[in-house]
């Protein structure tokens, strides 16, 4: 399978590699959860305070809600990415992880059919349509959903982790994420198994070497399947979610 390039020459061929990346993502979602019991649905996901059916809740809310991002700037439109803001998000969630197993799977993979459609149905023209996530683009769309994807694929603890992301993945992930770097370290990022490096910052240097994905899953808050390597120092702590 060839992986996504985000790095490609034009906004409508990047969009197209990761929407291809998307489409696979979601199989492998689809495939994970043909299992899914009532037990294991209420079991601890990744995130703190969160059952798998929490995760589940929130890929199937903010799925729809990206999905709904994409239609409406086909129309010339913009739209809130939820309506009623962070306090709908929230509810929605909480209301949704008290849903069954069969109802959480049922939802999921409706949501992932309505996402296909949507990002499927966008021209090479329209990859630059405004939208109001982030007063950004329907490519940018595109990409806040593969990392939703992605990460809370992981966060279920259903099989596919951090470990498993592909490298076009973690770079582009490792892209998104250097807000989080802190603001009086220059710190380096350096992969163990390939040519990836990344630098953030100024101040006093700060080497952390490891195997890309694992640095990526450090970056994005998750905890890493192998050793990271900050030498004598500890990892610093990192700042808030872009």
């Amino acid at each position: 399978m060839n992986e996504p390039d985000t790095s490609a020459t034009t906004p409508a061929d990047g969009a197209a590699r990761v929407v291809a990346a998307v489409l696979d993502g979601h199989q492998r979602l689809r495939t994970v959860l043909d299992g899914l019991t009532e037990a294991a649905a209420r079991e601890p996901s990744a995130l703190p305070g969160w059952s798998r059916a929490h995760v589940l809740a929130h890929i199937d809310g903010v799925g729809s809600a990206l999905a709904r991002q994409v239609r409406f700037a086909m129309q010339g439109e913009l739209v809130e990415v939820y309506d009623g803001g962070r306090p709908a998000r929230d509810a929605g969630i909480e209301a949704g992880a008290k849903r069954t197993a069969d109802e959480l799977r049922h939802a999921v993979a409706e949501t992932l059919t309505e996402v296909e459609g949507a990002l499927t149905a966008v021209g090479p023209q329209d990859w630059e349509r405004p939208v109001r996530y982030r007063d950004s683009d329907v490519r940018g769309v595109a990409l806040c959903w593969w990392r939703e994807l992605e990460f809370h694929t992981a966060d279920t603890l259903l099989g596919r982790g951090p470990g498993d992301w592909s490298r076009d993945f973690c770079a582009h992930a490792l892209d998104f994420l250097a807000p989080r770097a802190p603001l009086d370290t220059r710190l380096a990022l350096e992969a163990t198994d390939g040519p990836e490096r990344r630098t953030y910052g100024s101040g006093e240097p700060l080497t952390v070497r490891g195997r890309l994905a694992d640095l990526t899953a450090w970056l994005a808050g998750r905890a890493p399947a192998g050793p990271l390597d900050s030498g004598p120092a500890p990892l610093p702590e990192l700042r808030p979610w872009p």
